[in-house]
C-alpha cells in the first residue's frame, strides 16, 4: 500500500479551510494520498488548533513565526511532505521555503496577482476589490516563495461580484469558491501519478464559480 503524503497545515484564525480539507480527505476514505499530520499556528486562540484536536491531529503553538530552525525542527519531527498555508497570517521563512520548495502552498481569496502582497488578508482584500470596481473576485491557490502571494499559480476559481455586493457577502460567496478549490488542488497535488484529467478533479462546482485548474508538478 502506497504511504499518504504527511500534510501540515497552519493557519492563524477558525481553520474553515482546514474543515473543508478534513471533509474532503474523510469523503476519500481509505483512497485518500495524503493525511493532516500537524496542524500549526501563531495563535493560541485560533479556532483551527481546537479542529485538530478534536480530530485528534497534533495541534502547535509556535511562539516565534520567524524562527526558521525551530519551524524546520517541527516538520522534520513530524515527516511533513506538504505544507499547506489556510488562513496563516505570517511569512514562511526563506530557509523553510527553500527546504520545501515546490512544497508549500497557499490559498488568497482574490484572483492574484491582483489584490495580493503585505497587509492583504480578510475584508482588506475584498474592500479593494470592490474599490477597484472589478467585475469578478474568486480565490487563487499558489505555491508560496520568501513574498507574499508572489508565488506561481496553481488554480483558480472566480466568482461574479455583484452591484449589490458589500466585503461581507463577497467574502462569503469566495469562502465557498475556496472550501471547494483548495481541497481538490491539493489532492490534485499529491495523487501525482493519477491519470485522471486535472478537471475530473473539479466536477460539479457550487453554483457560479468557474474553476480554472492547470496542473502542474510536484516533487514530493
Amino acid at each position: 500500500m502506497k504511504l499518504k503524503r504527511r500534510v501540515a497545515v497552519f493557519a492563524s484564525g477558525g481553520g474553515s479551510n482546514l474543515g473543508a480539507i478534513l471533509d474532503h480527505l474523510d469523503a476519500l476514505g481509505p483512497a485518500a494520498p495524503a493525511a493532516v499530520a500537524l496542524v500549526v499556528s501563531n495563535r493560541e486562540g485560533a479556532g483551527a488548533l481546537a479542529r485538530a484536536s478534536a480530530r485528534g491531529i497534533p495541534a502547535v503553538v509556535i511562539a516565534d513565526p520567524s524562527s526558521a530552525p525551530h519551524l524546520l525542527t517541527l516538520l522534520e519531527h513530524h515527516a511533513i511532505d506538504l505544507v499547506v498555508l489556510a488562513g496563516y497570517l505570517r511569512l514562511i521563512p526563506r530557509e523553510v521555503v527553500e527546504r520545501y520548495e515546490g512544497r508549500v502552498v497557499n490559498v488568497h481569496p482574490a484572483l492574484l496577482p491582483k489584490h495580493g502582497g503585505p497587509g492583504m488578508y480578510g475584508a482588506r482584500v475584498h474592500r479593494a476589490v470592490l474599490a477597484a470596481g472589478d467585475r469578478e473576485s474568486g480565490a487563487t491557490v499558489h505555491f508560496v516563495d520568501a513574498e507574499f502571494d508572489r508565488g506561481k499559480i496553481i488554480a483558480t476559481a472566480r466568482v461574479p461580484v455583484e452591484k449589490t455586493d458589500t466585503p461581507e457577502s463577497l467574502a462569503a460567496r469566495i469562502l465557498v469558491a475556496e472550501h471547494f478549490l483548495y481541497p481538490r488542488t491539493l489532492h490534485l497535488l499529491v495523487a501525482s501519478d493519477s491519470h485522471l484529467p486535472a478537471a475530473e478533479y473539479f466536477a460539479n462546482p457550487p453554483s457560479g464559480v468557474t474553476i480554472d485548474a492547470p496542473r502542474p508538478p510536484l516533487s514530493l
